[in-house]
């Protein structure tokens, strides 16, 4: 070893210990320094495998539990009050483990379904004149005899029951099968958007034109419906024979859409198969591909899906090159960690994993997986009115966690 590089070593050393104490010193004595340093805190658990929650105020919230309840819950005092008058098709059974999982067609009884089944209460979101109105939209699975479909209703909340119950989309055809319902909710200038899986676990299953390329079919689009369920005149003219109310489509199973403040831009997370998960920014008319294109891999060897005949298919914003199954998102606008503000925060039920993602413009530019000693699944990210960060999560104990900077408590 020269003495030149020696010296180097040396240097570069040094350099590192004292960033490395410099870094010590600013975290630990300097004062106002606010450097991210997130911890989890339990604010509710024993919640049955919880899929949505909608902030009433800081101190209240609507959740919608998958497996449980719609509750109303306080926060401080930790009380919870079970809405009742769910409609009768509601479907909401505790799946069974089946031997031969997954099975290569649908299974033809509910007897026989599988523990993945996405069955019950899914998306809840306040009507913008809820403080009036006391109405709310949920959506959720309903059964018709041995088949399944989304659902989404419109209804008052009196005291602890819904009332004046209606229908706003039922985006059947009811099939067999407990997956890929969709479900995601939001709204944005009083327009309602309704995301729908294309409810097929293997592609091959529907042969000619996939079921999310075909307009004339209900299924893998995403809608946007005025509050009342009506069809806003502005929609997308896809032909006489498209239904009504499809906004976009090619979209295979998303469940995650959320407004970014200060745009008008409408952002969604689908899951793909094997890979292939996105994130999406959600454009009038656009077609996101689905089979025909994705950056993951089918599960159905040697399909080959048909195609449009002139497709112009829409890029995703971001995908992973690993499996995620991206959930509710939503962006962070928040105090409490003024470095991710304007971050887009996305849940994920592969591995637990919550991430962080930071743009520029519409462009991602980095990403940082949070709480990777602790890794939970993870349903819905959700701000409340104050600012502060929560998540759910998806377990049989499933809990409603809060986000805080832990760096704040050491000044």
């Amino acid at each position: 070893m020269t003495a030149h590089t020696y010296f180097n070593q040396i240097l570069t050393i040094s350099i590192i210990v004292f960033l490395i104490l410099t870094f010590h010193s600013c975290t630990e004595s300097t004062p106002g320094f606010t450097a991210p340093y997130p911890e989890k805190e339990v604010v509710l658990d024993n919640l049955a495998h919880p899929w949505s929650i909608a902030f009433i105020n800081e101190k209240e919230a609507f959740i919608s539990e998958k497996d449980g309840d719609l509750l109303r819950v306080n926060l401080e005092t930790k009380s919870r009050q079970t809405i009742k008058g769910f409609p009768k098709d509601l479907f909401s059974a505790i799946p069974i483990i089946v031997k031969d999982y997954p099975p290569r067609t649908y299974p033809n009884s509910v007897d026989s379904l599988s523990i993945l089944g996405n069955a019950g209460k899914l998306e809840v979101l306040l009507h913008p004149d809820f403080e009036s109105t006391g109405e709310i939209f949920i959506s959720y699975v309903a059964q018709k005899e041995k088949t399944f479909a989304l659902k989404v209703i419109k209804a008052e909340v009196k005291e602890d029951s819904l009332i004046n119950i209606v229908d706003i989309l039922v985006p059947g055809p009811y099939v067999p099968g407990l997956w890929h319902f969709g479900g995601g909710l939001c709204i944005k200038n009083r327009q309602l958007y309704i995301t729908v899986g294309e409810r097929l676990f293997f592609e091959d299953l529907k042969q000619g034109l996939p079921i999310a390329q075909d307009v004339t079919d209900s299924r893998g689009a995403i809608y946007r419906l005025e509050l009342d369920g009506s069809i806003p005149k502005d929609n997308p003219d896809f032909g006489s024979d498209a239904i009504p109310g499809i906004f976009a489509f090619g979209i295979r199973a998303a469940q995650g859409i959320t407004t970014r403040p200060g745009t008008e831009d409408i952002w969604f997370s689908e899951h793909g198969t094997t890979q292939g998960d996105e994130i999406n920014i959600l454009k009038k008319e656009a077609n996101y591909g689905w089979p025909n294109i994705t950056s993951g891999r089918w599960r159905s060897p040697g399909y080959v899906p048909d195609s449009l005949a002139k497709p112009n298919y829409t890029a995703p914003q971001h995908f992973w090159k690993q499996t995620v199954a991206p959930t509710g998102l939503t962006f962070y606008t928040g105090t409490e960690f003024p470095s991710w503000n304007g971050n887009l925060i996305v849940p994920g039920l592969s591995r637990g994993s919550l991430w962080r993602m930071v743009l520029e413009g519409n462009t991602f530019i980095a990403a940082e997986e949070l709480f990777l000693n602790d890794r939970v699944r993870s349903r819905k990210a959700m701000q409340s009115p104050d600012g502060q960060l929560y998540f759910l999560t998806d377990e049989d104990n499933g809990k409603l966690i809060r986000i805080i900077n832990k760096s704040k408590t050491k000044q």
